[in-house]
């Protein structure tokens, strides 16, 4: 099964015909641009793997939770402590291994920004034995070891990421894993000591690895210093405690490591630097992050002027959670910008990554059971469903959306449609899917009025996908029991097919649809020509009817079939095409 799974990836990667620009040493500042030991730029195009040391409850339908340690405490009430440290353990040693890197490298990527949880490497300060010590733990150091061992084989740069700190360094508690109970980064002196320990820790261990492209030194910190309401951090004007600690830690670096890159991040989910420039060392970059809103010039530009202000390279450090139109818009912003970028994340339970981490069977009694919504499962049943999440977690396991990588890569840079799946017409009958359209940008595989979710810009409501199954593109695509169809189609609206008919003549077409309340209309067009138009049926909500074309014209070759909505308040699952007589 890997086999024909890795096969896969290498024949769609090949028909992309990806160019990564990888690098050759230590990356490291020159004035505006992020270049090797040669001195050529590198365009870091990477992926963040969210999920892996730090889960957040999000990833997993699990957003009342939040934060990995009250995950963790459910589990440990569903099937005991020992349990529990079973399952992380195994998460661990499952959810990324040497075969996701190798399959991120073949897609493309020439970086992974590792997000770390610092209780992997140390002890957290109120455990341990001597207080203002530091005792530190084998398990995260051999992790990172081992995942810059497969980074190095497939040149990427691994840039590591603090990501949840001792404390946490946020009002957004699940990125960090936060405890509100206790005190957070900015309230305890022993977890600011820890941090600065910690990453000189760090650097000591990985000062001669080239393949370590730099230290991205803390994730997202939302925290108002000046003003306890802001807690989103995206009012303060100061900055003056997230300043000096990332200037501590730099020379914490720098005690023992000279070459590594050292990123930087604002407060404001790392977008916020008022008071923290100038830099402060000569081999740094400043990350920005972004999410939700548009991908015009407009929405870069202030982290373009500090670029020029201050002759500093900007990193575009984390983006994503949103559909493939988004992506290749501010993939293709940035890198028009010559901005690098890392995406997130790899694989979790959803169609928007390159990986999905397939739900296990009776997943939702489980959570159900943790909500109090539902009755509480054994400790059997519990952890039949753990350990089949488990299995599901390894990449083997996983569903590849090639749509999600196609729209980073290829997309970026070409304009044409690729077939999805192959579609063969010849004298026998042909059902080809509605939701197998084409490959390809918006305007080019397929039109949609509403593509992209713009939830941080305010009076902007879209939802892009209303579906969130089986593609990841702007169409709206429903699952219900065995059928899984277009929805929500609307005038104006079309996709493409690219098919390859075996024999000249005239082929039957047959469309299922289905609508309670309007008579919904579409074009056939081949090779932009008009083929044929249909009316299609009020129908029961629950019935598909079939209405046919009985006669429409094709010749041998590869054609594209554009079906185009005339009048839409239908739901479309497939056409089958049938026929060829001369």
């Amino acid at each position: 099964m890997m086999r024909k799974f890795a096969r896969g990836l290498m024949l769609l990667a090949m028909s992309w015909s990806v160019l990564s620009s990888s690098g050759q040493g230590f990356l490291k500042a020159n004035d505006k641009k992020i270049v090797d030991e040669t001195g050529k730029e590198v365009i870091l195009r990477g992926m963040g793997l969210g999920g892996w040391m730090l889960q957040e409850g999000y990833m997993y339908g699990l957003s009342s939770l939040g934060q990995q340690y009250r995950i963790r405490e459910k589990i440990e009430a569903s099937v005991g402590a020992e349990k529990a440290a079973e399952f992380y353990e195994r998460w661990l040693a499952t959810h990324t291994t040497k075969k996701d890197i190798d399959a991120l490298a073949v897609l493309g990527f020439n970086s992974i920004r590792l997000p770390m949880h610092y209780a992997l490497y140390t002890l957290p300060v109120e455990k341990e034995p001597i207080a203002g010590s530091d005792t530190w733990l084998e398990k995260g150091f051999a992790l990172t070891d081992s995942l810059l061992k497969w980074c190095a084989v497939n040149k990427i740069y691994l840039i590591l990421d603090l990501h949840a700190a001792p404390g946490g360094q946020g009002n957004d508690l699940a990125i960090a894993d936060r405890d509100p109970s206790k005190p957070s980064l900015w309230q305890s002196e022993a977890n600011r000591k820890k941090t600065i320990a910690l990453w000189k820790k760090l650097a000591e261990r990985y000062a001669s690895e080239p393949w370590i492209g730099g230290y991205d030194i803390l994730n997202e910190t939302n925290w108002g210093f000046q003003d306890e309401k802001d807690t989103r951090g995206t009012s303060e004007q100061q900055n003056g405690p997230l300043k000096i600690l990332s200037q501590d830690i730099t020379r914490a670096i720098r005690a023992v490591d000279q070459k590594h890159l050292i990123i930087i991040e604002g407060n404001g989910f790392g977008n916020n630097y008022r008071g923290m420039l100038p830099p402060w060392d000569n081999n740094m970059a400043l990350s920005f992050h972004k999410y939700g809103n548009f991908n015009t010039p407009k929405a870069i530009q202030h982290f373009l002027d500090l670029r020029d202000e201050y002759n500093i390279p900007i990193w575009l450090g984390e983006s994503g959670e949103n559909s493939n139109t988004w992506f290749r818009e501010a993939i293709k912003l940035s890198e028009e910008n010559g901005i690098g970028w890392a995406w997130w994340q790899h694989k979790k339970m959803n169609i928007n990554n390159p990986f999905e981490i397939k739900k296990p069977e009776g997943y939702n009694r489980l959570l159900a059971d943790w909500s109090g919504k539902g009755p509480k499962l054994s400790e059997e049943e519990a952890w039949d469903i753990l350990d089949e999440w488990l299995h599901n977690t390894a990449l083997e396991n996983n569903i590849f959306h090639a749509d999600v990588a196609d729209a980073m890569f290829r997309q970026v840079q070409s304009n044409i449609a690729v077939p999805f799946k192959k579609h063969e017409l010849s004298r026998g009958a042909t059902t080809i899917k509605a939701i197998d359209f084409d490959m390809g940008a918006q305007g080019v595989a397929y039109f949609d009025t509403d593509t992209a979710s713009y939830h941080y810009t305010p009076g902007i409501n879209t939802a892009g996908n209303r579906g969130w199954t089986y593609r990841n593109d702007g169409v709206d695509i429903k699952r219900e029991n065995d059928d899984t169809y277009i929805f929500h189609i609307e005038e104006g609206e079309w996709l493409q097919y690219t098919v390859s008919v075996k024999n000249t003549g005239n082929y039957q077409f047959v469309f299922r649809t289905r609508s309670d309340s309007a008579r919904g209309a579409v074009t056939i067009l081949g090779d932009e020509k008009k083929l044929a138009r249909i009316d299609l049926p009020v129908t029961s909500a629950k019935k598909w009817s079939s209405t046919k074309i009985p006669s429409v014209r094709l010749t041998k070759g590869i054609h594209r079939l554009k079906i185009y909505v005339e009048k839409g308040g239908f739901e479309w699952i497939d056409f089958t095409v049938s026929g060829a007589s001369r």
